[in-house]
């Protein structure tokens, strides 16, 4: 799929590392850059950002998959030299924003790690290989996880003075906890597809081979139910964690009343 060509900031596809393929109400996202390990840029952020906005309103399920060996080995490693990536600021560069400048600047950034859960789209991510800083947070992203036997999360940010700033840490706390995301941030340790499944941090671990057929029949799978319910049940449990008790059962009444009057044709 082609941006247009007037916007200067426009992605490119697959030159920036993006593809985009509608399959009816399932939209696939495949990281395309295997000989670079799908290494992170601003132009592969501005690409993922376009994709979300790409969208058909037809569809229900986005896939989210890597083509090589690895999902995605993190930023490229031009942005850590003095020279940075041509026609980005660098490090230093960004350091030297104002406070406005900056924060505008990684607010940019994290649109790409952001509109994956949209509440009228459920994600899944198909992680193999090496997801390192970005593509951890890339994955976090995601509001599912099926990962390979071989998968080796981590998050290095902290070991290079650097935080997680992609909109990766409150769901990596909503997935394993606090104590736990902690421990793997601020060690930078890696993390296979064992422990991932076991802590909550993937939702299936599968044979490498398997990896694609997996992802697709979990795909399946949610686009088996109806829309609406599957949208009211989204948005009830991401507004959990924020609500007391008798919030989330009055949340689930008004949400069943909505379904109920949806089903008998009865509008607002």
């Amino acid at each position: 799929m082609t941006a247009p060509a007037t916007d200067p900031q426009a992605p490119s596809w697959e030159r920036d590392g993006v593809r985009l393929e509608i399959e009816g109400d399932l939209a696939v996202v495949t990281l395309c850059q295997p000989k670079r390990r799908n290494a992170q840029s601003p132009a592969l952020w501005r690409a993922l950002v376009a994709a979300g906005r790409e969208l058909p309103g037809s569809v229900r399920v986005v896939l989210l998959r890597a083509e090589g060996v690895s999902f995605s080995a993190g930023l490229d490693r031009a942005m850590f030299t003095p020279e940075g990536i041509p026609g980005e600021p660098t490090f230093l560069e960004l350091a030297a924003y104002g406070d406005q400048e900056l924060d505008a600047a990684i607010a940019a950034y994290q649109e790409a790690f952001t509109w994956w859960r949209r509440a009228d789209l459920v994600s899944i991510a198909a992680v193999q290989g090496h997801a390192v800083g970005a593509g951890f947070q890339l994955a976090l992203g995601c509001d599912l996880r099926v990962v390979a036997e071989d998968v080796q999360f981590a998050m290095k940010e902290t070991s290079l003075g650097l935080v997680p700033d992609l909109a990766g840490t409150k769901p990596l706390v909503d997935l394993v906890g606090y104590a736990r995301a902690l421990e793997i941030c601020a060690t930078g340790r890696w993390v296979g597809a064992d422990e991932a499944a076991a802590i909550g941090l993937a939702n299936l671990a599968v044979p490498a081979a398997d990896l694609d057929a997996a992802a697709r029949d979990l795909a399946a799978a949610l686009l088996a139910a109806p829309r609406g319910a599957v949208i009211e049940t989204k948005a009830l449990l991401q507004g959990a964690a924020g609500r007391s008790f008798d919030e989330q059962r009055s949340a689930e009444r008004a949400a069943q009343a909505r379904r109920l009057r949806e089903l008998a044709g009865i509008g607002d």
